[in-house]
């Protein structure tokens, strides 16, 4: 039977032999018979070392990749062996790992298929349970993580992201080198305790190895990054910066609409809010043609929106010391702008001075824009489930689909 031929092809030179396949009960499934070689001896499950046979256990059933439309079950009566070094264990079979009763195999073409569809539509697709599928990512991420090379790490990016209701964070550690990009580290909570956990996995020597850090100005972050890589050049996030400056302008927006409603004067503020916040080259015929009926009046609005639209020119510079010119020339004007959130950005922005600064020192090669592609793949992943019960869960998922994790080796690629 061509199943048998696989079979043994796979798995050639392991000491056992497939034989006798036959339909299940059921006419939906073909049961394999496996043998071990006339000769050949048993392996020893703790040391790996040949060992002598001591009996055997009763049957057991282990569910192999399907075939044909058939799910696929191998039969073996595992034996246990007397080893000298680890006593009477049972036995190791190339093609299982421990209790599982998915194969190797299955296992990893199930991960695979899990990282391209949903774990429910992957059980679906094999007959299978997405209990079976979770065990299946388990073990593969389990090994990934276990023979992983974290070095050398060049250059790390820390973010957060909300992943339940009730200002649940996880945080985010990602590799962002060039030419290599991946999720690094999953902590529960935006804590600094979850954060310190990285650089404890890690281990000094390692952390001592990382010259640019990539953040946002979160306070308990740059304490650790300070404490933790201190030779390291920390950059902060340019979108978060960004996001910060938006955020101050519609609030300076929303506060005047406010007050020339309640005064009755004409509103012209109103319909206006992404016609200030979005970039030039991104507004719509109508939403230019608004911005410019709405810069010919003299508001606390436009006067806002002019000075983030002048910061903007921040970023176009190379050198840091005509960067910090400009950025100290921008935060004495703001200063004199008397509006209260555009004032609060500039003491903001003179404080982290030097955090600015580090991104043209770094030649603009480390910025946050990976970070923030690297978030969006793992909100993704999560939406994709439509949310995980369980923090475990969710941190398998996030290592599977990001951490591009190494995988067991098989004799034969199925996938």
């Amino acid at each position: 039977m061509e199943l048998l031929t696989i079979l043994n092809h796979c798995h050639r030179h392991r000491g056992f032999v497939y034989q006798h396949a036959r339909f299940g009960p059921d006419k939906n499934s073909i049961e394999v018979d496996v043998r071990p070689r006339e000769g050949s001896a048993a392996v020893c499950s703790g040391c790996h070392q040949p060992a002598a046979g001591y009996d055997h256990l009763p049957e057991r059933c282990f569910e192999f990749i399907p075939l044909w439309g058939f799910l696929v079950f191998l039969l073996y009566r595992m034996r246990r062996v007397d080893c000298r070094n680890c006593g009477v264990v049972v036995e190791e079979v190339p093609w299982g790992d421990g209790k599982h009763q998915l194969t190797r195999a299955y296992m990893l073409f199930l991960a695979r298929w899990a990282r391209k569809l949903s774990w429910k539509e992957t059980a679906e697709a094999f007959h299978t349970s997405w209990d079976q599928v979770c065990d299946a990512v388990e073990y593969v991420v389990g090994w990934g993580l276990e023979h992983r090379t974290l070095e050398p790490i060049r250059a790390i990016g820390v973010d957060e992201i909300q992943y339940a209701k009730g200002h649940k964070y996880l945080t985010l550690v990602y590799q962002i080198d060039q030419g290599l990009t991946r999720l690094l580290w999953v902590g529960k909570e935006r804590t600094i305790e979850s954060f310190q956990g990285f650089f404890t996995v890690i281990g000094e020597p390692l952390a001592a190895q990382i010259e640019f850090v990539c953040s946002d100005m979160w306070q308990p972050y740059l304490d650790v990054i300070r404490q933790k890589c201190s030779q390291a050049l920390h950059i902060l996030d340019r979108f978060h910066i960004v996001a910060k400056m938006n955020q101050a302008l519609d609030d300076v927006r929303a506060a005047e609409s406010r007050k020339m409603a309640q005064d009755g004067h004409q509103p012209l503020l109103k319909k206006t809010r992404w016609c200030v916040l979005k970039r030039k080259e991104n507004l719509t015929a109508q939403q230019k043609f608004r911005l410019r009926d709405l810069l010919r009046y003299n508001l606390q609005t436009v006067r806002a929106y002019l000075l983030k639209e002048d910061f903007q020119q921040f970023w176009e510079y190379n050198s840091p010391t005509w960067a910090g010119m400009f950025l100290d020339f921008w935060c004495q004007q703001t200063m004199r702008s008397r509006i209260a959130p555009m004032k609060k950005i500039a003491r903001t922005l003179r404080a982290h001075r030097e955090l600015l600064l580090n991104y043209f020192k770094a030649r603009k090669q480390i910025s946050g824009g990976v970070v923030e592609g690297l978030n969006n793949k793992a909100k993704v992943t999560m939406r994709r489930s439509y949310g995980f019960r369980t923090f475990r869960i969710l941190e398998l998922a996030l290592y599977h689909s990001l951490g591009k994790l190494p995988e067991p080796e098989l004799t034969h690629e199925f996938f």
